[in-house]
């Protein structure tokens, strides 16, 4: 079964997730990726990965993913984001993060949990 994992990134953070995307991309493309509107745009254009987009975070992209992930249709969420700068939509980001604590489900916040959770998810698969 494939792994079908979340892909989400603040906007300061999106050439992160581009570069861990590239890093991770014989693994990623062997998954079920979804994304939010602009990460899942880039991780297709620049990296080549097939994705399912999502609307834009500040639009409801991370609601639509957190009722994926309490229907049980994701495994792992990598939320690369921004601390530093405010974001009008905390509620929703708040609402997806503690989706993931209810319903114990790996959530990486930055990229050093990103390359914990990506690796072992590879182990897993292997």
């Amino acid at each position: 079964m494939k792994a079908r994992i979340a892909l989400i990134a603040h906007d300061r953070k999106k050439d992160d997730m581009v570069a861990l995307a590239t890093e991770y991309r014989a693994f990623l493309g062997t998954c079920s990726l979804l994304a939010t509107g602009t990460t899942g745009g880039r991780l297709i254009d620049e990296v080549g990965l097939q994705v399912t987009r999502m609307h834009s975070g500040p639009v409801g992209g991370d609601l639509q993913i957190g009722a994926r992930l309490v229907d049980g249709e994701i495994d792992c969420v990598v939320f690369l984001r921004d601390p530093m700068t405010p974001q009008p939509h905390e509620p929703d980001i708040n609402a997806l993060v503690r989706a993931c604590d209810v319903h114990n489900i790996p959530c990486a916040t930055n990229l050093a949990s990103a390359h914990l959770v990506l690796s072992q998810l590879m182990l897993q698969r292997r």
